[in-house]
């Protein structure tokens, strides 16, 4: 978390800060804003590598008192206007396209006003991975399944409890029993009650239509700003069927015991 204020440049309005950040996730927090604040993201990878990047941003819930441009070589485009009261929305550009520029508003009473966002820089792939474009609801191919199950930050197969559609957010959250925990990156999936049952959330996207219903799946998927967000999800006999027929020809990407 990198927190700064502008009380400390009440006399100079029309100053302009340059902040670097390091690490490939965290967040910016600008508390009271003047004049602007340019952020310099540079992950310690290769510059080489840099193209390969993709800069996503998503907003504080109550974030106020400035603009968030993309800033390319002086030219602005503005990503994020002020008071822009999106519910999670994320946005997203390469990180290759510029810059972030934010610049304060006129304010009356600025110590009101905090201007903040969560970041996260990921590989390409992995990007268009969490905000595909065309058919988001897509059922994924044998192959894309396989390779998911590989890749993913989480791996579990278990069963639907519940969906709860937040139509404002344009989402749907997926309740979910875990019956097999094969991997997850962070603990989304966690113990709870005295029955010692495993239980965890995934998001996804509301168009979807995701309802609940009987037997198992396989769920993979990415950590996106902390939340699990829905990959490949095929029937679980489907997975079964998939990863031995690529077993036995020897194709599979890698080993994850299917029972």
């Amino acid at each position: 978390l990198s927190s700064l204020s502008g009380l400390t440049h009440e006399s100079h309005k029309k100053d302009v800060e340059q902040v670097y950040l390091r690490c490939s996730e965290g967040s910016i927090e600008w508390m009271y804003p003047t004049g602007a604040l340019i952020v310099n993201l540079r992950p310690n990878t290769s510059p080489a590598s840099y193209k390969h990047l993709t800069v996503c941003i998503k907003p504080f819930k109550d974030s106020a008192g400035a603009n968030i441009y993309l800033e390319k070589t002086g030219e602005l485009k503005l990503l994020v206007r002020d008071g822009d009261r999106s519910p999670s929305k994320v946005y997203c550009f390469g990180y290759d396209q510029g810059g972030l520029f934010i610049e304060a508003t006129p304010q009356q009473d600025i110590s009101r006003k905090i201007t903040g966002f969560q970041y996260e820089l990921m590989n390409k792939g992995i990007a268009a991975d969490l905000h595909t474009v065309s058919a988001p609801c897509r059922p994924c191919s044998d192959t894309e399944v396989l390779l998911a199950v590989c890749t993913s930050d989480f791996v579990i197969r278990g069963s639907i409890q519940d969906v709860t559609n937040k139509a404002e957010e344009q989402e749907s959250i997926i309740h979910v029993g875990v019956n097999k925990l094969y991997r997850q990156k962070s603990k989304v999936f966690q113990l709870t009650g005295e029955s010692g049952n495993w239980r965890g959330q995934i998001k996804t996207l509301l168009e979807c239509g995701v309802k609940p219903g009987d037997g198992d799946f396989l769920f993979t998927g990415r950590m996106h700003f902390g939340e699990a967000r829905l990959g490949c999800a095929p029937r679980f006999k489907d997975f079964q069927r998939m990863y031995k027929e690529a077993k036995d020809k020897g194709l599979n990407p890698c080993e994850i015991g299917p029972d």
